[in-house]
Parts: C-alpha cells; sequence; structure tokens
C-alpha cells in the first residue's frame, strides 16, 4: 500500500516506520524538506514535499499538529475518495478538556472530499513505536471512527499489520467521544493514576448488573 505520512513528528516516525517494516510504500511530507528527509532515512522511506506526499499515497496519515490541521490540508490538493487518517487530538492541557470543534469534525468540514477516519488518537508514539502488545491473551483494540466502510476497512488493515485489533466504534461524529476518552486518559495519567485500571474486561465491568439495576 502507499502510505503519504503528513508531518515529520512522533506518531509519523513511529508509524511510518512500524509500516515501512509491514512493506508498505511510505512517503514522508514536511513544510522543511530536510526534516522530512531525515526521518525518511532513518526509517527507510522516501520524502518530499506535503503536496508530495499526499499525491503519492493511496491513504494518508495526518501527524501534524492539531492547530496546525485545518490549514494544512486547506493548503493541499488531496483528490476526492481519498481515505484520511486522523490521529490528532487538540487538548487544553490546563484542565484537560477537549477544545472546540473537536478535530474529526473539523477536518472533516475542511476536506468533505476525503474519507477521514479517526485512529491512532488514544496512545502515545512509544505504544506504536513498541507494537505489537499483548495483554493477558489479547491484542491491544485500536478504535476507527469513519463513515465510509472501504475507508475504515483500509485503515483496519493497517491496524493489523501493527499486531493490533482494529475496533469499529461508530461513525465519523463519534469521533468526539474518541477525543475526549483521551483528553480524560492523558489527565489520569498526569495525575498519577493508571488508566488501564479504567476498563476492566467487560465480563468483569458489567457481567452482575443489569440497565436499570
Amino acid at each position: 500500500m502507499r502510505i503519504g505520512i503528513l508531518g515529520n513528528g512522533l506518531m509519523a516516525a513511529a508509524l511510518g516506520e512500524q509500516w515501512v517494516r509491514a512493506g508498505h510504500d511510505v512517503m514522508i511530507g514536511g513544510r522543511k524538506p530536510e526534516r522530512a528527509a531525515d526521518l525518511a532515512d532513518r526509517i527507510g522511506a522516501t520524502s518530499g514535499s506535503l503536496q508530495e506526499a499526499t499525491a503519492h499515497g493511496e491513504i494518508l496519515l495526518l501527524a501534524v499538529p492539531a492547530e496546525a490541521a485545518v490549514d494544512t490540508l486547506k493548503s493541499l490538493d488531496i483528490e476526492a475518495g481519498r481515505t484520511l487518517i486522523d490521529c490528532t487530538n487538540s487538548i487544553n492541557h490546563r484542565g484537560f478538556t477537549l477544545d472546540e470543534p473537536a478535530m474529526a469534525e473539523a477536518i472533516s468540514q475542511a476536506v468533505p472530499h476525503v474519507h477521514v477516519v479517526k485512529a491512532f488518537n488514544l496512545a502515545a508514539d512509544a505504544v506504536w513505536r513498541e507494537a505489537p502488545h499483548d495483554f493477558e491473551g489479547a491484542r491491544l483494540g485500536v478504535p476507527l471512527c469513519g463513515d465510509d466502510p472501504a475507508a475504515v476497512e483500509q485503515v483496519g488493515v493497517l491496524v493489523r499489520g501493527l499486531g493490533c485489533e482494529p475496533v469499529f466504534a461508530g461513525g465519523l461524529p463519534r469521533a468526539r467521544l474518541l477525543e475526549a476518552t483521551a483528553a480524560v486518559a492523558i489527565g489520569v495519567w498526569a495525575a498519577g493514576g493508571d488508566v488501564r485500571a479504567l476498563f476492566p474486561p467487560v465480563g468483569a465491568a458489567f457481567g452482575a448488573v443489569r440497565p436499570g439495576d
């Protein structure tokens, strides 16, 4: 698969390196060619401008800072029907609340001709760099939100390539909930809490409780 990565930061490096290892044709695009080229050399990808990476990828990963995401996309000529993975979170770190509007909504409004899929936003770059992970015999689940089934399945293929399990979490309007979950999780982690303890297995959490009890 041809993947164009827009950005050359930590998420671009972690996911890009994994996808190169899996045999995908990855191009790193950046506003500063030297930074994109440096990352590409380190992970075995090719590099170019943001527009060149956009044209290269049949699937795109948006991995620029959240505050630059919409303006970046508006500056690019993206072919209609292209799949775009949004892994961004726009979080107010003073109170760990969700900025408005939610990123997936803003991105979809900016490029309505593109199939946006929210994914990879619930874990830091180190998690993806060190994938796969095994939790008591279960693979790490990666929630996906998107309105186009074919685009969601495309991203699911990339998730499975990391040794993780794609979990369909609903249409794109539900991506706001993934972003809010990230805000809560980061706030808990920053306060010294264990986020994993918030999500026990379904049987333990609901097995003895019925709605209305």
